[in-house]
């Protein structure tokens, strides 16, 4: 991790997995640099995707590119056009909205696309996202229950991880902003 995780989700860094969830966790605090440089582990992500002819800055929406990189370094098989934050709604195996839990791949419209972002938690409205370019970085953000469109579980090779299951961090996070718009 870059940086600490806020209060109320510290209980992430004790969590054994799964791996999708601890590859995200390792770049927690990851932001893009301000002006012509580059953040060169989102310039890393788009080599480990393949993408280097579309991805030329970290200015380019790189949800679904972390999403990407953090699948791979799982040992999961992306979706078709990884890139697109849609096609995320594809990935693994759909789960109802009520049944989302740790590391469920969160799939959203947002005005002027979609954004793809990875369950940590929730509460009676929001779900909680950890996510990248999350205002320009990876971060936990609140998103409300009503804008989620897809939950998708990822294909697990041998057993889904024990520690698979809803998380339930607090009804106050004030730490954590509700997210409106992830462009």
């Amino acid at each position: 991790m870059l940086r600490p995780l806020p209060k109320n989700f510290v209980y992430l860094g004790g969590e054994p997995g799964p791996k999708v969830l601890l590859a995200a966790l390792a770049d927690f605090g990851l932001r893009e640099v301000a002006g012509t440089a580059n953040s060169q582990r989102i310039m890393e992500m788009a080599f480990q995707a393949h993408a280097t002819s579309y991805y030329k800055s970290d200015a380019t929406p790189w949800c679904a590119l972390a999403m990407t990189s953090w699948v791979l370094t799982a040992g999961f098989v992306p979706p078709r056009d990884p890139l697109a934050a849609k096609s995320w709604a594809t990935f693994g195996t759909h789960v109802d909205l009520e049944d989302a839990a740790l590391g469920d791949i969160l799939v959203m419209e947002r005005p002027g696309g979609n954004h793809v972002t990875m369950y940590v938690g929730e509460d009676d409205t929001n779900f909680y996202g950890l996510g990248g370019n999350q205002g320009d970085c990876v971060c936990i953000a609140a998103f409300p229950k009503l804008r989620i469109t897809h939950v998708r579980r990822c294909p697990w090779k041998v057993a889904q991880p024990d520690n698979v299951g809803k998380r339930f961090p607090g009804r106050q996070l004030a730490s954590v902003a509700v997210s409106h718009s992830e462009a």
